[in-house]
């Protein structure tokens, strides 16, 4: 998965004019708000003056106040509130040690400056992580698998995960082109960040965080599927308008609200289900997916009856997430058709 991030706030010297990046933010703020946002961003910028230490894991061209930056955008897109933006945006010049916690708290209040606390608990946890995935009788999976639970367990406000998954969706964008440092990145993601990012339900970065960790992890197999799925991709998108354009129609036409939307299904999860069930990349049914969004219960059941008269399904291929809702809450009907 490639996300494009707009960059209309650089100058053409690389400059950052902060008042139109706060004016990108999918989010509007009150004038306090703004002004509070933008002075965490001058403390930021002037943090990186300050003497610190090397954050580990980040590209060199990396600085804590551009990743700041790119961590509170990521959190704007969740839509949280301006303490969660600020928390995001100091983040690692605390952790950097370029400013300090009482320097946070005093100009920002407290309830920020837990926030970062909570973010290097969990970077000190997430830490414990076995460095070797050779099992010794399924060990290092139960110890992976107990760093998660102990993450979730230690957050008592979900802020701080968010804030979390973003600073690492940061780390493993910025460290593409440095070889050394991107491996090393790209197991703990898998291992941590892209599982805590599927139990709280939030898909974009969960893809993002898996097909990233891919590329870097399995570069081989990411190629291949990367390969077969750009050669068909205009046929993917043209395939998917065609659908939302009938689905749309056939739907209203029967009485109900719905809202529709397509996407081509992620290279590590196509990978991923491809070893699973031991198949071919022509197996792979839902490379091509729709995602119906109705009203109530009653209307996905009415909605599923409708596409299987439209199309005929495959068997074996429906799973009722209603009926059996999976760990972190999601509830759908899932079938595929031809």
């Amino acid at each position: 998965m490639v996300r494009v991030r707009d960059q209309s706030h650089l100058s053409a010297g690389g400059n950052i004019d902060l008042e139109q990046w706060l004016q990108k933010l999918p989010c509007s703020f009150s004038e306090i708000e703004a002004s509070r946002l933008l002075r965490a961003c001058a403390m930021a910028q002037d943090a990186l003056h300050a003497p610190g230490v090397d954050s580990g894991d980040w590209a060199v061209e990396s600085n804590c106040f551009s990743a700041g930056l790119e961590i509170a955008l990521i959190l704007a897109e969740l839509r949280v509130g301006s303490d969660c933006l600020l928390a995001g945006i100091l983040y690692r010049a605390v952790r950097e040690q370029r400013l300090s916690r009482e320097q946070v708290a005093q100009e920002f209040g407290a309830a920020v400056a837990r926030m970062i606390d909570g973010v290097a608990r969990m970077a000190a946890i997430s830490e414990l992580r076995p460095r070797d995935d050779r099992p010794v009788l399924g060990q290092a999976q139960a110890q992976k698998d107990n760093i998660r639970k102990m993450l979730v367990a230690l957050v008592d406000d979900v802020r701080v995960a968010l804030i979390k998954l973003a600073e690492r969706t940061c780390a493993i964008r910025a460290v593409k082109n440095d070889e050394q440092r991107r491996l090393v990145v790209a197991r703990e993601v898998f291992d941590v960040y892209a599982p805590l990012a599927h139990r709280l339900g939030i898909g974009h970065l969960k893809w993002e965080l898996e097909d990233l960790s891919f590329r870097y992890a399995y570069s081989d197999a990411y190629r291949k599927i990367a390969r077969l799925l750009d050669g068909k991709r205009v046929e993917r998108d043209q395939f998917i308008n065609r659908v939302k354009s009938e689905l749309t129609a056939a739907l209203r036409n029967a009485g109900l609200e719905v809202e529709i939307d397509g996407r081509s299904k992620h290279i590590y999860s196509i990978w991923r289900k491809m070893q699973r069930k031991g198949i071919g990349f022509s197996q792979v049914y839902d490379i091509r997916a729709i995602r119906i969004l109705v009203q109530d219960v009653r209307d996905c059941y009415a909605t599923l009856g409708l596409v299987h008269g439209l199309w005929r399904n495959i068997p074996h291929e429906f799973d009722d997430y209603i009926a059996n809702p999976k760990e972190n809450g999601y509830r759908s009907l899932h079938t595929a058709v031809v």
